[in-house]
């Protein structure tokens, strides 16, 4: 359905405007589905799998970082104490 749609282009411009700011890209996720009135069950799945493809996203693009640290975490006190 067409308005199906539409409010899930919305769902993820929101989210995609809102992960990488200092405010909650969740808390304005639940405010923009509660505003659109995309809150049944569906809604939700979407939710969770948007989130996901952020964290996703996230992991993706520090992946070298997050590999070096946990490769040196044996090796390397300076990393050893950032995971930590």
């Amino acid at each position: 359905d067409l308005m199906l749609l539409a409010k899930a282009i919305a769902l993820g411009i929101v989210e995609g405007l809102t992960e990488f700011l200092p405010i909650s890209s969740t808390g304005h996720l639940i405010l923009a589905s509660s505003l659109l009135r995309f809150d049944h069950h569906a809604a939700q799945v979407f939710e969770i799998t948007i989130q996901a493809g952020a964290m996703l996203a996230v992991v993706w693009h520090y992946r070298a970082p997050l590999a070096a640290t946990a490769f040196g975490l044996t090796s390397d006190p300076a990393r050893r104490r950032f995971a930590l």
